[in-house]
Formats: structure tokens, sequence, C-alpha cells
């Protein structure tokens, strides 16, 4: 018996559009119809594997339906047999990364190669080389992770303190010490340069055909996004301020955040803030050390500030929300101070919307202490000898000693 052309063709093309079980059905089915002979026939003429037949047969006959398992084959990923591998290069890497500057993408851009973070995983995290996989397997994990080790455009700092390696290493230990212990609490701060309200276009694009003025120099209003960001929870909190960003404005925004955590976080002793060093929030800014030692006193709770360095403001958490922010509306007109609270709203970062507020407070700018008021305000300051500037501790009844 032979199969005229196109019934051949017909029967192998069916055959290739088929996966798993329902292709072995459908070989087991055709070889039956083809009678005596058929499996013979159906190898020769159509290329169809006899094993694969009589597995259909076997299927077709009793019911029973054969599991392909086509995950359980091949090499098991890193992961498998070190199931600790991607949070340990999530905690070597996350400190030291950064956010596009220009908010162009929410990649984030690592200051460590592969190589070094293979010999960080032995040298801190305890691995054996032999178990590790390679630097090359491991550059595939990071671009899994959503890092990446290429450089960004102007990111070179114009300057760099002889200060900024110590610094970082600082911050790193604070950071870590604060996510693992349960009485501590940390938070990344910082403002947005303001948005001008208006039909202006931000560089963006729209699936909606949308026209923008020509320019922008007359804005209706102007809205400066305040951010507090939770790195161990992946919980965003949006301010969009109307009024000029004062410090006792930075202040009154962790109130308002505290008012709503502190229930939920009832165990918390000392609260860790990531800032950059801002002109309104500077520890040598004397209102704002003036308003934050109230919040200390109001609620008996700790606050321990750790900033970054100059011209290196990228790197705090916070400014990763910020590029997520910028890419979801930068398509659309923000003509009305509502349409910027509703779009940064519903934005998403991880899954998860941010808690956005609307503040139309006036803040008076140009408040500052006396220079007896802030010595009387530093008695109560417990600044890391080293870098006195950029740690500093604000405790509450009992200054704590910085592990040096």
């Amino acid at each position: 018996m032979e199969l005229v052309k196109d019934v051949k063709e017909l029967l192998v093309e069916t055959a290739k559009s088929l996966k798993g079980n329902a292709r072995r059905l459908f070989m087991a089915r055709t070889v039956r119809a083809l009678k005596e002979g058929g499996q013979r026939l159906a190898e020769r003429e159509l290329g169809w594997n006899r094993g694969t037949i009589r597995k259909g047969q076997h299927e077709l006959e009793h019911g029973i339906i054969c599991l392909d398992a086509y995950t359980s084959r091949g090499r098991k990923r890193s992961e498998e047999h070190l199931p600790n591998l991607l949070n340990d290069i999530i905690a070597l890497v996350d400190g030291q990364s950064q956010a596009d500057p220009q908010f162009r993408t929410n990649r984030l851009y690592t200051r460590l190669t592969a190589t070094e973070v293979r010999r960080q995983l032995i040298a801190q995290k305890g691995y054996c080389d032999d178990e590790l996989p390679t630097a090359e397997t491991i550059s595939v994990k990071l671009n899994e992770l959503g890092y990446s080790p290429k450089k960004v455009a102007k990111t070179q700092p114009p300057k760099k303190l002889p200060e900024t390696d110590a610094i970082f290493d600082k911050l790193k230990q604070i950071n870590e010490e604060a996510d693992e212990n349960p009485q501590m609490l940390r938070i990344s701060m910082d403002a947005k340069a303001a948005v001008k309200v208006g039909p202006f276009a931000r560089g963006g694009k729209s699936r909606v055909p949308t026209k923008a003025a020509d320019h922008d120099f007359q804005p209706t209003a102007a809205v400066t996004p305040i951010g507090i960001f939770l790195p161990s929870f992946d919980e965003v909190f949006f301010y969009g301020v109307t009024s000029k960003v004062t410090s006792d404005c930075l202040v009154d925004r962790l109130i308002d955040w505290w008012e709503r955590a502190r229930e939920r976080f009832s165990q918390i002793t000392t609260l860790v803030i990531n800032l950059d060093n801002g002109p309104e929030n500077h520890s040598r800014h004397t209102q704002f050390m003036q308003c934050l030692l109230e919040f200390v006193e109001r609620y008996q709770i700790t606050v321990r500030l750790a900033y970054y360095p100059p011209y290196h403001s990228k790197y705090n958490p916070v400014e990763r929300c910020w590029g997520i922010l910028e890419q979801h509306w930068n398509g659309s007109l923000l003509d009305s101070v509502d349409a910027v609270i509703q779009y940064a709203s519903t934005m998403t970062w991880k899954g998860n919307h941010p808690v956005v507020t609307l503040v139309t407070t006036t803040y008076q700018t140009g408040v500052k202490l006396t220079k007896e008021a802030m010595e009387a305000v530093e008695a109560h300051l417990q600044r890391l000898p080293s870098l006195k500037k950029w740690f500093v501790d604000i405790p509450y009844v009992l200054p704590s000693v910085w592990d040096n």
C-alpha cells in the first residue's frame, strides 16, 4: 500500500503541528486506519518514529496519558542545587547598583563585574569554588535579575571625595545590619525634580495620537514628588507637593508615612533613613535636624541617617522608583495636578501600586536656627567620628555607639 503525495504531506504537517500526547494519539489513530502494515508504512512513508507510534497506541488502548516532563530534562539550573544563590547575588549587588540618571530605562546598572560577584560569593557568602557556576553563568543570572554591567552615559561624577569609598563601605554595612535586624527598619527617601503641569511633551510615546504645546514656558502649576521606599518590602509611598520643598515639608512627609506605618512596625526601635545630601536635608541643615529631633522625641524611636556621597545620589534605592514613574507617565499630558496624582497612582513597582497623596500645604522657605539653638540640637546627636556629615544617630534616650 502506498500513500498519495497530498495525503502524505497533510499527515506529516498535521503531526508536526501537534505536541506530546495529542501528537502520539494522532499517529496511533492514523496507523489504525491504515490497518495491517500501517506501522511499517507510517515509518517508511511519513518518517514517524515506531517507538512514538507504539506509545500512542498504548495510550489509545488503555486511556492512560504518559507525562512528557520536558522541564525535568537537561542540566538543572544552578539555583536548583544552590537555593540561596539568587538571593545572595541580590544581596551583594543591590546595594552597589544605580538607576539610569535620565530614567530612560528601569534596568539597574551595577558597579560589580560577574567575576567580582563570583569572588565575593566565595569570600562573603561561604560558597566553594567548585560548587559555584562559572562567571559566564553568573553574568546570565545578573541579566535575568535585571542587573547589567554596562555603564550609563554621563554617570561619571564630576567630583569624587576622598571619603567616597569609605562612605559606600559604611553604607553597605549599615543597610545590611538594618535589613537583618528585626528591630530596625530601613527606608529610602528623596524628592524628585518638580514636574511642570501643562499640555507639555515629556519625550515619551503613546499609542493614541497626542498633541502638545510647542513650548513649556508657562506651566499652570508645579508638583514635586517626594518618595519613601521600603526596600525590604518593595513598598512605595509618593507625595505630590505643590509648595516649595523645605526641611519642614520633608519631615512632615516622614510623619505622615510613620503615622500610617507605626502600628504595623510597632517592634521597630531604630529607623534607618537613606538620603542624598540635598540642600534641604543634609545633616548640617539646622531646621532639618531640629525637625528630626522633634520626630524622635514625639515617637520615641531612634533615627539613623545614612547619606550617599555627593554626585552619587543615583545609588539611593528610591531613585529606581523615579525611573519607573518617568517611563509610566512620559507618554501622557500631565495637564492638571489631578492628572499627575492619578498617573502616579497607576504606576506599579514589582506588581504593587504606590500609595499616593497630594499635599497642598504652603511651606515657608529660609527657616533656620540660630547658632545657639543648633548647638543645643547637636548635643542630642551622635556623629560617626570619621564621617561626621554622612552618618548621624538621633537617639531616643541613650546615644548609640558607632561600630567602626
